[in-house]
């Protein structure tokens, strides 16, 4: 079985390193192999970067897991990263060009004159050739003239297959690529480095009693601190959730992605978090990759309370979390019946689990509401339609019998640190009771 997985892990490493030079390949063509001169500085500068780049990208998707100095980490991650989004956004941008480069090129065949050939013009045929007539003896005869040079023939209008015009079209289309796909990758990491936008939901609960109605949970998830986001993106994120004043803050998972020994500061503005009945911690698929036992104490001294597979009982209704299941692999995976089994029925229970794939689970443990994250909105579009395959939900609120799952897009990046099509937030979840 070992062998059979060895085999298929090596096959697809095998696939997907062909579509990486084929994509590769295709962009290096459009951008410098037919838009530069050969032998020329842009061109062998393109083809450097078609080379290092890709380089840049595989060293740092690995170097998180290999134990590479975490300075070295650093410098590889803007460029590697930011390269794998651009690619994606240039490829798509220039496969558009592929279908406006024959119009363009018909255009310009339109608008380009085809010159008449020269014709030489006659005389008249009806008026007959003067007679030539002797000059006066009294006057002497007239000096030769100089013919006169013939005019030169116009130039020939271009053909389309004209390699000026050829030249063109691909400049033009490229540039527009480059404009396109670069702009991108540009807002989208904007997007990501300004911080989470706040959003609102409102939630109604049918156990939760009139006394609990109004109750403000503040819903962080995949902040992903490692060698991109650290220390002031996790301080955006602390001064957005403390100015919406929620009643408790849920962090449900993917907090980190790297050791304490290197994130432990970027980590410590969570240490201001402030809400009136305080913050809980879940863990999810990144911190098993990053030493999740390390972490739940790490996030206990900076004054979060780790929900292992545990529940609290708050006014007006339970809060519960589970491990994540990539916990399993270490003994420590989500056990709803230690965290649900000895509940008081009557109370409306919210559960903060990882990944929203344990909704079955919820349903069966009569959860009311699931707090989730994990998909990140598919952060990269078309990634969300990815994301559909593997996910109950991607985003936003649903209803799975009797239990609602609410799943945030998440308040930072993992990789490339762009979003397009999936703005990162923090939810400020409402608890509303029927009985109000």
């Amino acid at each position: 079985m070992a062998g059979v997985r060895v085999v298929g892990f090596a096959l697809v490493a095998i696939v997907v390193l062909a579509l990486l030079v084929a994509v590769h390949r295709y962009v290096w063509r459009r951008l410098v192999g037919d838009t530069t001169a050969p032998g020329s500085p842009w061109r062998r500068a393109g083809t450097i970067a078609v080379y290092a780049l890709p380089l840049l990208s595989i060293g740092a998707l690995v170097s998180g897991r290999t134990g590479t100095p975490f300075r070295l980490q650093q410098v590889l991650a803007w460029p590697g990263f930011l390269w794998l989004a651009a690619l994606l956004y240039l490829t798509f941008a220039l496969l558009v060009g592929e279908a406006v480069r024959p119009l363009l090129r018909r255009w310009l065949a339109r608008r380009t004159p085809a010159g008449p050939a020269p014709e030489a013009q006659a005389a008249p045929a009806s008026l007959p050739a003067p007679a030539s007539l002797p000059a006066p003896a009294s006057l002497p005869a007239p000096e030769p003239q100089p013919a006169p040079e013939p005019e030169a023939a116009p130039e020939p209008a271009p053909v389309p297959g004209d390699p000026s015009r050829r030249l063109f079209v691909a400049r033009a289309v490229g540039g527009a690529a480059a404009v396109a796909g670069l702009g991108t990758v540009g807002y989208g990491t904007y997007g990501v480095l300004r911080g989470p936008r706040v959003k609102r939901v409102t939630v109604p609960l049918a156990r939760l009693p009139r006394s609990a109605h109004g109750f403000r949970i503040a819903v962080v998830s995949d902040v992903h601190l490692g060698p991109i986001l650290g220390r002031s993106h996790t301080q955006r994120i602390v001064d957005t959730v403390n100015r919406t004043q929620p009643d408790l803050i849920a962090v449900v998972g993917d907090l980190v992605d790297g050791s304490v020994a290197d994130l432990g500061r970027a980590a410590e503005p969570l240490a201001r978090l402030r809400s009136r009945h305080g913050a809980f911690f879940v863990t999810g698929n990144h911190e098993y990759y990053s030493g999740a036992a390390q972490w739940v104490d790490h996030v206990r001294e900076l004054g979060l309370r780790p929900l292992e597979n545990a529940r609290v009982e708050l006014s007006g209704f339970d809060l519960a979390g589970v491990n994540d299941i990539a916990g399993e692999s270490e003994g420590q995976g989500p056990d709803f019946a230690r965290a649900l089994g000895d509940r008081d029925r009557s109370r409306a229970v919210v559960l903060m689990a990882h990944q929203p794939v344990v909704i079955d689970q919820a349903v069966e443990h009569g959860v009311d509401l699931q707090l989730s994250g994990h998909t990140h909105g598919g952060q990269l579009w078309p990634g969300n339609y990815i994301a559909e395959l593997s996910n109950p939900t991607v985003a936003g609120l649903d209803r799975y019998g009797d239990t609602q799952l609410y799943v945030t897009r998440g308040a930072g990046a993992w990789g490339p640190p762009v979003r397009v099509g999936a703005p990162s937030d923090i939810t400020v979840v409402e608890l509303a009771s029927r009985q109000a």
